[in-house]
């Protein structure tokens, strides 16, 4: 990005900002779990209207998507935000915070739908890109694989794009520092249920049932050998058993018992031998016991994994927008999950993440977005944008 544009860009943030920090406090005092961001939808696609956007609807159910034109049709990239809260009972007393019982933007959404509507506002009025810039607004990252949902429904048919691009905060990393690696940065997931069936009986005479309980327990421990001791050490896994529901009263054996909870891994291929691993335990399990356990997979990510070349162009536009020391190449893997992975599938791309600073991580019931973020984020995203197209042939 030349000097004039800079400047300018600097300008248009100043002039901006506010009514953008005004905008998140909106957003977050309004959180709507996924697949219902009706009102959050219609909010992106007013401001995108606003700044002169022709605005595309209902991809995903409630997905956005408005595209900058650029000089060269035949060049697109996609950035992409995601607008979903969380099940979470807000603990803040901000002024903004949630005005609805049980949900909150505990992941900072707000801040990313915000951040991505300024780039457009601003992109918008700086000089014409060489290509098209797509601007994604996906719905249901927390659970409902929004992203898959909008590739299945032709987003990239729609709007097509060499490479794909995300941003998420991190409070993990000081505020206004930038972190990224080649390879995976996000784990692939999955969720399962296992349901043992056992026959329920009378506290006092277990002979005539068959007690689920101790067979859950016992399955319990048996799933932490499989990443302590059926695995590479080397290869990061982790399997997390969450939620047991057994019984109604205490003195009655339970006809059932079901575990619930998720598996990581940082490759596809291992995270599908831990799944048929804990299907092999449940059957050989219920075999020993002489019961019936069901076992079920489900809301399944691959991992988030970065591509080298467009690693290597986002560093690049990182350092010369923020300096050298505000950028930490290959940061460590998070065991989290995030499904950008399926973007990331589908075209070459890059997943950064933006440090926030604070003390409440992220999925805290105390956690707030740092609005300070909003200024940084918006001159990574309009340098991304400006810089993608001036690259080498042979760097893409």
């Amino acid at each position: 990005m030349n000097p004039d544009t800079t400047t300018r860009l600097g300008e248009l943030i100043d002039k901006h900002l506010p009514r953008w920090v005004s905008l998140r406090h909106d957003l977050h005092a309004h959180p709507e779990l996924r697949y219902e961001e009706v009102r959050t939808s219609d909010v992106v696609a007013e401001e995108l209207r606003q700044a002169g956007y022709e605005v595309t609807r209902g991809l995903g159910g409630t997905g956005v998507v408005a595209s900058l034109p650029g000089i060269d049709p035949a060049r697109a990239i996609l950035l992409r935000a995601d607008m979903d809260a969380l099940p979470i009972r807000e603990t803040s007393q901000h002024a903004y915070a949630s005005r609805h019982e049980g949900r909150m933007h505990a992941c900072g959404h707000d801040g990313h739908t915000v951040m991505l509507l300024a780039a457009a506002r601003v992109l918008r009025q700086l000089p014409a890109l060489p290509g098209t810039v797509h601007f994604v607004f996906q719905p249901a990252e927390e659970g409902g694989a929004g992203a898959k949902r909008m590739l299945d429904e032709g987003l990239l048919d729609r709007f097509p794009s060499e490479a794909v691009f995300a941003m998420h905060n991190w409070p993990g990393l000081p505020a206004g520092h930038f972190g990224l690696r080649a390879g995976p940065i996000m784990a692939a997931g999955t969720r399962f249920r296992v349901t043992v069936k056992g026959v329920g009986a009378h506290a006092a005479q277990p002979h005539r049932g068959v007690d689920p309980v101790p067979i859950a327990c016992a399955l319990v421990l048996q799933f932490q050998t499989l990443c302590a001791r059926h695995k590479d050490p080397v290869d990061p896994a982790v399997l997390s058993v969450c939620m047991i529901h057994a019984g109604e009263t205490d003195n009655v054996l339970p006809e059932t018992v079901e575990m619930r909870g998720t598996i990581r891994t940082l490759s596809s291929r291992l995270l599908n031998e831990l799944k048929e691993s804990v299907d092999r335990l449940c059957q050989g399990a219920a075999q020993s016991y002489g019961v019936r356990i069901e076992t079920e997979f489900f809301q399944y990510y691959p991992a988030t994994v970065n591509t080298k070349a467009e690693t290597d162009f986002c560093a690049a536009v990182l350092r010369s927008t923020f300096g050298d020391e505000r950028v930490h190449l290959d940061v460590e893997p998070n065991m989290t999950s995030e499904d950008f992975g399926f973007m990331l599938e589908a075209r070459p791309g890059a997943y950064v993440l933006a440090g926030a600073g604070g003390d409440a991580g992220l999925h805290h019931p105390a956690y707030d977005f740092n609005d300070t973020l909003i200024p940084a984020g918006v001159r990574y995203w309009a340098a991304l944008a400006h810089d993608y197209f001036q690259r080498p042939v042979e760097a893409r």
